[in-house]
């Protein structure tokens, strides 16, 4: 079977020949194995399709580029967001334009980066290559470019978007409406592209629950979200749609599947009760994850995380389930990885 078929009948809550496995909800970002890059080296059944940088962001790319090897900086492509909104999570909330006429001269500066054309000059055809080579592939719109919750408490300062959400309601949907028309605007981008699955990641939750309440949730942010799935499933009728949040967003659950997502990542198995989850949405919701704490993909052995492996492969699989990290792999020992997806491969066979 190949993996484009395997994954969708994973996600599709159907048994495949054995339960996929990716290292994420990203393109790993691990380095090359042997001249193979890490998603062939270790065999995983997903490929991610990549937005363009914009024009703009050229000398920063260079500056990433020339730094030495040995430095760690995080996520490359998130830094680059960062750098085109001008961002700077240092500052806090100084910085943060205030008056609705300072949040209009933001948005107005950064929204037209976020959609220029330059950015999907690429994506049908790295979208078109996988498919010939018989992978899955997702697409996630760009960072800030696709979040909502996330995107506007970065351009209005944490603190301050949570009191625009309880006493400046016309604010707060002035800067959610604006990020939605991005949003809609890259998913439709990205099922024009054909991915298999439209990747949609907006953290709102702690280890503890729900930063805002479900309700304000699904006052504010559930309106967006449903619109843009339904834009991108209009151009593509069978696109699976994904929803990532670190912590516990167990409440959500019933509000996505009404939004019309298919899955749900990262399902950290300290946070989220994956079985009990499985037992009540098992038939129309995936879990795409589920393995391991940040101690154990850190400090366990690999003999730890081959047992945490069988252990989510046997209750919560076949069907209905794409192995993976329920953390990111930062400084993760290699040998940790490989037990993963030799256990994945050992456990997953249906």
């Amino acid at each position: 079977m190949e993996p484009r078929e395997r994954v969708r009948l994973a996600l599709t809550c159907r048994q495949p020949d054995r339960i996929p496995k990716a290292l994420g909800f990203f393109a790993p970002g691990l380095p090359d194995v042997e001249g193979r890059s890490a998603e062939d080296h270790w065999e995983l059944d997903v490929r991610f399709a990549r937005f363009d940088a914009p024009p703009e962001q050229e000398d920063f790319r260079r500056y990433l580029a020339a730094l030495p090897e040995d430095v760690y900086i995080g996520d490359r492509d998130q830094l680059r967001t960062y750098h085109a909104w001008d961002y700077h999570p240092e500052w806090g909330e100084r910085g943060a334009p205030r008056s609705p006429e300072e949040v209009a001269a933001a948005l107005e500066r950064i929204l037209p980066t976020l959609t220029h054309p330059s950015r999907t000059v690429t994506l049908p055809a790295q979208v078109a290559a996988w498919h010939r080579a018989g992978w899955a592939v997702a697409g996630a719109p760009p960072h800030l470019g696709g979040k909502l919750f996330e995107a506007a408490y970065r351009l209005r300062g944490f603190q301050s978007f949570l009191l625009d959400l309880v006493a400046r309601e016309p604010l707060a949907r002035y800067v959610l409406d604006q990020l939605t028309e991005v949003l809609v605007h890259n998913a439709r981008l990205l099922a024009r592209a054909g991915v298999d699955i439209l990747l949609l990641d907006d953290d709102v939750a702690m280890p503890t629950g729900l930063v805002i309440g479900p309700g304000t949730w699904r006052h504010y942010l559930k309106p967006g979200y449903t619109r843009a799935i339904r834009a991108a499933r209009e151009i593509a009728p069978d696109l699976l749609v994904f929803y990532h949040s670190d912590g516990d967003f167990t409440a959500l659950i019933p509000d996505l599947i009404d939004a019309g997502v298919n899955v749900i990542n990262p399902v950290q198995p300290d946070c989220m009760d994956a079985v009990a989850i499985k037992r009540a949405y098992g038939d129309r919701l995936a879990l795409w994850g589920t393995v391991g704490t940040a101690d154990l993909w850190a400090h366990g052995s690999p003999e730890a995380i081959r047992r945490e492996v069988r252990l989510r492969a046997e209750t919560l699989g076949p069907e209905g389930l794409l192995l993976a990290p329920a953390y990111d792999l930062d400084y993760v020992p290699t040998e940790n990885i490989a037990a993963f997806c030799q256990a994945a491969d050992a456990f997953g066979r249906a």
